[in-house]
């Protein structure tokens, strides 16, 4: 087994540790490969991989992309390059995410609950206003024990709150992802929610539009319910790929690396050399 991380998060999104500062960090820990996926963007990658040289750990460029659908659906784009069509449909997602972040104040405010954008911006300081930082003021304010405790009454999906934003159809995120030159694998795919079986189908409906593989270790994941996402990727072809969804403080009980069988993932595919 080795230690990687295929799934990270730092300031340029919704994380707490500069991307200058990751590879640091998992060398610490004894990763031998990390990839930067921050959300709908890859501003961070530049400067994550130099570091990754200088610590001497494997450094993959990625990004964690939101797709339109009734649960959440993320796509992993590993080895994307920047500029061209991905990065203009990205700068579109961003744009309504500023506009999403207004709509959330405002139905804070309405719940006898104030946060301002200024008190997000204040607590973002120079990075991406995203619902961690509403979240952080929340808590700050009282109106929340911790951050989980922020999303489940007001922040997440079905909670008062709640405001949906722009993101891209599934077969766009994978299309884009793979126009740049990158290899397209769902994230998380427990946190859609649904049954095994219907699942299944939504992964055989991923992989006709270019799906790549299935993020089958994750820190929400159990043995078991990895074991069974692994024995899908055997089934249909897929490769099994493995992160923490490490976002710093603002996720503390997520922990950065997963253990993996090198023989598990085409390493080369990803442009890294063991």
């Amino acid at each position: 087994m080795i230690w990687v991380d295929l799934h990270l998060h730092s300031t340029c999104s919704d994380g707490t540790v500069k991307p200058s500062d990751l590879p640091k960090l998992g060398r610490r820990l004894g990763l031998s490969v990390m990839a930067l996926t921050d959300h709908d963007t890859t501003d961070g990658n530049e400067e994550f991989l130099r570091s990754c040289r200088r610590h001497r750990v494997k450094g993959i460029p990625g990004v964690e992309v939101s797709a339109e659908a009734p649960y959440t659906l993320h796509v992993l784009g590993y080895r994307v390059s920047s500029g061209g069509p991905l990065e203009e449909a990205l700068a579109w997602v961003r744009e309504g995410r500023e506009e999403r972040n207004h709509r959330i104040c405002s139905k804070l405010s309405a719940l006898g609950v104030p946060v301002s954008m200024e008190e997000a911006r204040s607590e973002a300081g120079s990075d991406l206003v995203g619902r961690p930082h509403i979240a952080r003021v929340l808590v700050r304010k009282g109106y929340a024990s911790d951050p989980m405790d922020a999303f489940n009454r007001f922040l997440g999906r079905g909670a008062p709150a709640y405001v949906s934003r722009r993101r891209l159809s599934p077969g766009d995120a994978i299309d884009l992802i793979r126009q740049s030159g990158g290899l397209a694998v769902m994230a998380h795919p427990l946190q859609t929610g649904l049954g095994w079986d219907d699942l299944y189908r939504l992964v055989v409906e991923m992989r006709s539009m270019g799906l790549w593989g299935v993020e089958c270790f994750h820190s929400s994941a159990s043995r078991e319910d990895s074991l069974r996402l692994f024995q899908m990727c055997a089934e249909l072809s897929l490769v099994p790929t493995g992160g923490s969804d490490f976002h710093g403080e603002n996720k503390p009980w997520v922990s950065m690396g997963v253990p993996v069988e090198p023989t598990w993932i085409p390493w080369a595919r990803l442009g890294v050399d063991l």
